[in-house]
């Protein structure tokens, strides 16, 4: 009997040594060398952007004191906005969408309010504001919009910023992904990289 239990004893024993050794030490330190292989490396580090500036990941609507002098690009609305219009930063603590469908009357009454705001933000007719534009993302911090509303709050971002348009537009197309794969989703603007681009071209 006392054999039996010396021998189960040194078994356990060694069995908890191999697994602290593979999942204490040799997993995590294969985890680590995968998150280092180029391509990789920033996704796992959170898609931080150069100098602490936030996450390519996140989309915070900026704000600005004076909307006739709006220097940003805006993100898609955000069904925990604070603004009554549903424009502006969300919440962060309680992000995710307003699950009201298209038939409710509430939501289709801030679709024309934010369409309102936004087509006079922009100086355009409200039947020049794109879907994006006034539909919230799922989260309400989706960083990307269309093509199509980034090129709507060109002229805005250059009259205010003083930059020219075309270098505007330069910045909206270095900012600009394709299609996953080439053939997943749409194209797409990450405005929180393409705000950074304009702040930077500014000086």
């Amino acid at each position: 009997m006392l054999t039996t239990l010396r021998r189960q004893t040194a078994t356990g024993l060694r069995v908890l040594l191999v697994m602290t050794v593979l999942c204490g030490i040799v997993y995590p330190l294969a985890i680590w060398g995968v998150a280092r292989i180029p391509g990789l490396e920033a996704r796992a580090e959170g898609s931080v952007l150069p100098g602490g500036a936030g996450s390519s990941l996140i989309g915070i609507d900026p704000v600005a004191p004076d909307p006739a002098a709006d220097p940003f690009f805006h993100t898609r609305p955000a069904a925990s906005a604070e603004a009554e219009d549903g424009l502006g930063p969300a919440d962060t603590a309680t992000s995710g969408g307003s699950n009201k469908g298209g038939f409710d009357d509430g939501l289709l009454a801030a679709v024309h309010q934010r369409r309102a705001v936004i087509a006079a933000r922009e100086g355009v007719a409200p039947q020049a504001v794109p879907a994006d534009a006034v539909t919230t993302s799922a989260s309400g911090l989706d960083p990307d919009i269309s093509p199509e509303y980034a090129a709507l709050q060109v002229p805005r971002v250059a009259r205010v910023t003083g930059l020219p348009v075309a270098r505007v537009g330069e910045l909206v197309a270095a900012a600009t992904s394709g299609r996953t794969l080439g053939f997943l989703g749409e194209p797409r603007v990450n405005v929180t990289e393409l705000n950074l681009s304009v702040r930077d071209a500014r000086g």
